[in-house]
């Protein structure tokens, strides 16, 4: 693949479970470095489509590429090789200390234990966790917030190019929720990873995207930058910035007020 070629690539995908179709007509590109926010509501197609990119499922027709193969060219374990995953429960292991669990990919890789010892320490700096206080504890001595960060550091350990991040802060206290999404918009900028992350939060989305695509029964109906997206006529998108108190089509969208600049 040309370097000018997305990372990931969806043309014509659908899914389909039971006859019941979760997901149709699904075109769209991911270029590197990209931060681009599924957005929508419960049941909308949002995770289904990110499980699509690391083939936790297969397209009922159509193809998914990842660095212009189709994922089901990919042997899945070196397709998940390239893509760290994070969800919301981080899933880390309870009878493991935060070094063994951060650790544990480029462990499962044959990677020296000194080799592991710096990149998980160096990790931990890079999330915000000092590893003398932090390595050596285990996940219920931390809160939801450390431990979110955790997920993030072993979701970066194998150095993926590619993040999927499926509600990661959902159930974290607004404050921490948002000192997190600050601290992981400038981990991606410095890192320059390409992430994929599902929210259903309209503001979440407007802090975090460098596009923002609108998912609505199975299709995407709306991919846009932030400020495209606040100027939409979609009516789902219009129910979506309602939420942030903001009125529909022809009103006065301060970009200040929506967090997304000049």
């Amino acid at each position: 693949m040309g370097s000018d070629g997305p990372l990931v690539e969806f043309q014509q995908v659908e899914f389909v479970v039971g006859g019941r179709s979760l997901l149709a007509d699904l075109n769209f590109t991911i270029q590197a470095g990209e931060f681009l926010v599924l957005l929508g509501r419960s049941g909308s197609g949002k995770t289904t489509t990110m499980k699509l990119i690391n083939r936790l499922i297969t397209p009922t027709a159509g193809v998914v590429r990842v660095q212009g193969k189709a994922t089901t060219d990919w042997e899945p374990i070196q397709l998940r090789r390239q893509i760290g995953y994070v969800i919301q429960e981080t899933g880390l292991f309870p009878h493991f200390t935060i070094e063994r669990n951060v650790g544990l990919v480029p462990t499962l890789q044959g990677e020296k234990p000194l080799q592991i010892k710096s990149r998980v320490h160096e990790l931990l700096h890079l999330v915000g966790l000092d590893p003398a206080q932090f390595a050596t504890r285990y996940p219920h001595q931390l809160s939801g917030g450390q431990r979110q960060r955790v997920g993030v550091a072993r979701a970066l350990a194998a150095d993926p190019p590619i993040l999927l991040m499926d509600e990661p802060f959902g159930a974290l206290d607004p404050i921490t929720r948002m000192e997190l999404q600050q601290e992981f918009q400038r981990l991606q900028q410095e890192l320059g990873k390409t992430v994929v992350f599902v929210t259903h939060d309209m503001q979440e989305a407007f802090v975090l995207a460098s596009r923002i695509g609108l998912m609505q029964d199975g299709r995407l109906v709306e991919l846009d930058t932030p400020q495209e997206f606040a100027r939409s006529s979609h009516p789902e998108a219009q129910t979506f910035l309602r939420t942030l108190g903001v009125r529909g089509q022809g009103s006065e969208i301060r970009d200040r007020e929506l967090g997304i600049g000049d």
